[in-house]
């Protein structure tokens, strides 16, 4: 599949069939995950792959599924339905200690701050990578956040110094419920790119 058709086809998919995914194409997808930006290439994003039903029910409950299936907007258990759940998790203690060896910090060098925290950058780009290489595999993706991470990481057995981000889901699509939230639509691009120097929003973009 060529790669813009499979950006703009992906989206959050809420509703998964019974079948099961082939632990080669989990693998395979992980394995395009690896290739996300890495500073330093500390290399401190792991990933769990859940696919046992019980497991997986625990994770949707950790997950708070309950809160997607009520009220008015209801959607389907698309959690504890998802045949692959992957939790990913990034490490900042991977990334601070690969920055204290010698060829990032000179001998007697003050560690240096981190304005923006690089664990959950890059953990988010190897996210995003879950979600189109399931795409490409022919398969749908969604992914949901996670506020219990010691609960998680209780039933997975991940180690502490591992914050579990969140979990994407991977299976075969079924007709979903979807998000509200997209009849905002999407925002025009002369409102989010900016040449040269941030513009008000209204105004025109100028391509140089």
């Amino acid at each position: 599949m060529e790669f813009e058709e499979v950006v703009k086809k992906r989206r959050m998919v809420r509703h998964f069939r019974d079948e099961t995914v082939p632990r080669a194409t989990i693998e395979r997808i992980v394995r395009l995950a690896q290739h996300a930006p890495s500073a330093g290439f500390s290399q401190g994003i792991s990933f769990v792959a859940v696919t046992d039903p019980q497991t997986r029910r625990q994770v949707a409950e950790i997950s708070g599924e309950s809160s997607y299936t009520q009220g008015t907007n209801a959607m389907h258990p698309f959690i504890s339905e998802a045949p692959v759940q992957i939790v990913v998790c990034t490490s900042e203690k991977i990334y601070k200690d690969r920055y204290r060896e010698p060829d990032k910090r000179a001998e007697g060098e003050e560690e240096q701050e981190w304005p923006t925290p690089y664990w959950h950058t890059d953990a988010g780009c190897a996210m995003m990578l879950l979600l189109l290489g399931a795409v490409d595999a022919g398969l749908a993706a969604a992914f949901v956040g996670l506020w219990d991470k010691d609960g998680m990481r209780r039933l997975l057995g991940i180690p502490q110094h591992f914050h579990p981000i969140g979990v994407v889901l991977i299976g075969h699509p079924s007709p979903d419920v979807k998000s509200p939230s997209l009849k905002r639509g999407r925002r025009p691009l002369e409102d989010v790119l900016h040449f040269e120097h941030w513009k008000a929003e209204g105004t025109k973009t100028r391509a140089v």
